[in-house]
């Protein structure tokens, strides 16, 4: 009972930080509306969300099994519940940034911790990468109830209305209630202090040595890969589908929910999918099929009218297909988490767990100011278009990937 306890309390801090953290394609658009600034201004929204996740974690990773996974979360959901309830007293858009350097700095925390502990609540390599999955499966449900939750404040009559913000006090009260079901719940970290470091310069040290390993070296380009790919259209897509298909401002919101829902969809066939057949396979076939996805999709967005779109029924069919991408590329980023972390020794996945994180973030940042920048001097459809490139990079790192974690495996079974 205890350890699913300490699942449940995983899964909802997670879908605590799901909301809040890939909120930033809702806020880029309402931004725009409601204080008057532009797209690649908007985008800055991007780095003060993923520099603080990218800088936490780099400098607590490593020591945060001193800290203590759970005293990390319980912190994180804390500090971001006060600034939650401070967001609609200050209406500026510098509370905006403030707002996701907040959840930059909790999520780092949350992300790290979580990863970590997953190790600790699992008995095997198959029950760790299935778990994965439907974590971050779950993840994305969180996302996808964001875009319903956001969008219930969003008043389509007056855009520029300061009514959405009124949407973090619900916020603040989920995260409260996250907050004490982990406050009640028992995580058994002994197992993360087996063979630790005696000082906490070995132990940044040892975080560092990681990087310069092989396996962790190419891991580290694929992961940055995937998540400028997703982040730069999760980010985008509102906005896209407000300017370039002309929906109205409610309605973007919510059909930003099918890349989503399509992800969540994708991870959880994973989680079946890869208990039969080769990580690689799946990933590579998936990848494949985005890239077509994307050249069939993108041009149908020129057909839309000029029409400002108030009904799902009434959308372009852009609008529905191109966020299936989603379901393509979903199982890529667990299952290489978890080919690496369970790679690696119990004592060692805080470490490695900090710079998943560290280099997802700056791999968010990188897509999402691309793509605000491309969005705003060439167009929301050629902005899109450049997610190609990186679709095209990521399968070859997947393929030096496997490579190394087929040698590695190798080694660890003759030992």
């Amino acid at each position: 009972m205890t350890r699913w306890l300490v699942k449940i309390s995983l899964f909802l801090n997670y879908f605590v930080f799901a909301i809040l953290l890939n909120s930033v394609g809702t806020v880029i658009l309402q931004v725009q509306n409601t204080y008057g600034v532009t797209e690649s201004s908007a985008a800055l929204l991007e780095a003060f969300k993923d520099l603080p996740i990218a800088i936490t974690s780099f400098l607590v990773a490593s020591f945060i099994v001193r800290i203590g996974y759970r005293r990390a979360m319980l912190f994180a959901l804390g500090f971001i519940t006060v600034v939650a309830l401070a967001m609609p007293q200050l209406p500026t858009f510098w509370m905006a940034k403030a707002m996701f350097a907040a959840t930059g700095v909790g999520f780092a925390l949350v992300k790290v911790s979580v990863f970590a502990t997953l190790g600790l609540v699992t008995s095997s390599r198959q029950e760790h990468v299935s778990l994965m999955n439907f974590l971050e499966s779950f993840f994305m449900v969180g996302v996808l109830s964001g875009y319903f939750i956001f969008s219930s404040f969003v008043s389509d009559s007056d855009p520029s209305s300061f009514a959405w913000l009124n949407v973090y006090y619900v916020l603040a009260a989920m995260s409260t209630a996250a907050f004490l079901l982990l406050y009640v719940a028992k995580i058994d970290e002994s197992r993360a202090h087996i063979n630790e470091p005696e000082s906490l310069a070995a132990e940044f040290t040892g975080m560092l040595r990681l990087c310069i390993r092989p396996l962790v070296l190419v891991f580290i380009v694929s992961a940055f890969l995937y998540v400028l790919i997703e982040q730069s259209i999760m980010s985008w897509l509102p906005t896209f589908n407000s300017r370039i298909l002309n929906l109205a401002p409610t309605l973007s919101i919510q059909m930003a929910s099918i890349l989503a829902a399509s992800t969540a969809l994708g991870r959880l066939s994973a989680g079946i999918l890869l208990r039969n057949y080769d990580w690689m396979r799946v990933l590579v076939t998936g990848l494949v099929a985005a890239a077509v996805l994307v050249l069939l999709a993108l041009p149908l967005a020129g057909s839309s009218g000029g029409a400002n779109v108030t009904t799902w029924a009434a959308a372009p069919l852009a609008a529905f297909v191109f966020p299936l991408i989603g379901f393509l590329i979903a199982p890529v980023y667990p299952a290489i988490n978890s080919v690496i972390l369970s790679a690696l020794p119990m004592h060692q996945h805080g470490a490695m767990a900090g710079l998943i994180v560290v280099f997802s973030a700056l791999g968010g940042t990188s897509g999402s100011m691309i793509t605000g920048t491309l969005f705003e001097h060439f167009g929301g459809r050629t902005a899109f278009y450049f997610s190609l490139l990186p679709i095209a990079l990521i399968i070859v790192a997947l393929v030096f990937f496997k490579r190394l974690s087929d040698e590695h495996l190798a080694r660890e079974r003759q030992a």
